[in-house]
């Protein structure tokens, strides 16, 4: 499985239900970077991304982008693909 990576924030529901939604795709992992308590990563997401919301999800080297981005590559079949290191 590949390895997911999300920028995040504690009381981001977004964020909550992206993972939620992973976790029921079987990922067992994620690394998760706060970026209301580490101001420095929030710039560092923002350059990697061009965006400035979270979550910002990576799976692999692959910017998937936030929870509706998620949830849509989700419903078009494409997450777990994704996951397992298959192209979508």
């Amino acid at each position: 499985m590949q390895p997911v990576k999300m920028y995040t924030t504690a009381v981001c529901p977004f964020c909550i239900r992206a993972k939620q939604i992973l976790k029921a795709r079987g990922v067992d992992a994620i690394e998760e970077i706060r970026v209301d308590t580490q101001p420095e990563e929030r710039m560092k997401m923002m350059e990697l991304t061009g965006r400035r919301t979270v979550p910002q999800i990576f799976i692999g080297d692959t910017h998937v982008g936030g929870c509706d981005d998620l949830m849509a590559l989700d419903g078009q079949g494409g997450l777990v693909p994704l996951l397992n290191g298959q192209s979508s």
